[in-house]
């Protein structure tokens, strides 16, 4: 414990939500585990950037902001619980959209990924915010509910937070931002309770929380020079997501590496880490895989829309894309979708 909190308190480090109070970068660098299969991702049209931008890169349509937690094998529980029962004001600020907290999980079985291997070092615990542009993120991260959802500003919260978070995780939350590209929702069914601005929901004491809309993503390694082909590669597919029963929403997130600068990002290493995740979120399991067994996931892997030229069968990333699955809880939605 003691090794702990000197660790966090020379760091200067607490992150949680999908920002830090300060930073001291260091690298991490963890032999990738993951297997590769088919790509269990959905492909969108969108709009290109305006004339005052030179590049063929897709336009951000949404901003969002996530953090990664290597929580320990039967912490779970516990790290759940710190999240239902915190405070915040999240969704009365401006700019936002959408947020959940996903636990990774396996994606045959339905197991839980913990924490403590390689494998789940970048994250087997992710919050998820989406806000409609970058300034309404940084507008939150300088504000005071950003204080008033991380214990205020007291020496004493902040080593009862290093300590607490020293228990249940294995290292430092890890953020990561993104451009959310090629942006697709529906209407919401139901909105879920808020009080001020937080889930307001009974939660068991000895169990993790209920699935509450489940997360398929896959991880790509593309290098920068090939961004540019495989944003247009993905623009130029067809989509019916829409018509999918299930379907909540979905985002080609780009690495935002320009925000590592006062937000206290680590270095990225893009061996390890991708560049861009496909994010489709589903109401449940059962729909994703309706999804993918059905029509729609095989029109959308095969031609391009008409009229456009093929794409090259040359691999646009330096190895293979890698699948991952959650399921997400403390759903937190506007009344227009993601």
């Amino acid at each position: 414990m003691c090794r702990w909190l000197a660790y966090f308190l020379l760091s200067s480090v607490w992150m949680t939500d999908n920002c830090v109070v300060s930073f001291t970068p260091s690298s991490v660098s963890v032999k990738s585990k993951f297997s590769t299969s088919e790509l269990y991702t959905e492909t969108v049209s969108s709009s290109i950037k305006s004339e005052d931008d030179t590049s063929s890169s897709l336009k951000r349509d949404r901003y969002v902001a996530t953090n990664r937690f290597a929580v320990r094998s039967g912490k779970e529980c516990k790290f759940e619980q710190r999240w239902a029962k915190r405070k915040s004001r999240l969704a009365t600020l401006d700019g936002f959209k959408y947020f959940h907290l996903m636990r990774r999980v396996d994606s045959n079985d339905g197991s839980y990924v913990h924490g403590d291997d390689d494998v789940s070092i970048l994250g087997n615990y992710v919050s998820f915010t989406v806000w409609e542009k970058k300034s309404h993120f940084s507008a939150w991260r300088k504000g005071d509910a950003f204080k008033e959802a991380h214990g205020g500003t007291s020496i004493g919260a902040f080593v009862s937070t290093l300590v607490n978070s020293a228990i249940v995780l294995k290292g430092a939350p890890r953020p990561a931002f993104y451009d959310g590209l090629m942006v697709q929702s529906t209407e919401p069914e139901s909105i879920p309770q808020l009080v001020d601005g937080w889930r307001n929901l009974e939660y068991p004491e000895d169990s993790i929380l209920p699935e509450e809309c489940f997360v398929a993503c896959n991880q790509f390694f593309v290098p920068f020079e090939n961004s540019n082909a495989f944003e247009q590669r993905w623009a130029n597919r067809e989509s019916a997501l829409k018509e999918c029963s299930g379907f909540v929403g979905f985002s080609m997130l780009r690495r935002d590496i320009r925000s590592n600068k006062g937000h206290g990002t680590v270095p990225v290493d893009t061996d390890i880490e991708p560049t861009y995740v496909s994010t489709a979120i589903w109401k449940d399991r059962a729909s994703f895989q309706s999804w993918k067994d059905g029509k729609a996931f095989s029109k959308s892997h095969g031609a391009a829309k008409q009229g456009t030229s093929p794409p090259s069968n040359k691999p646009l990333w330096s190895k293979p894309p890698t699948p991952v699955f959650y399921e997400g809880t403390l759903v937190i939605t506007t009344k227009d979708g993601i």
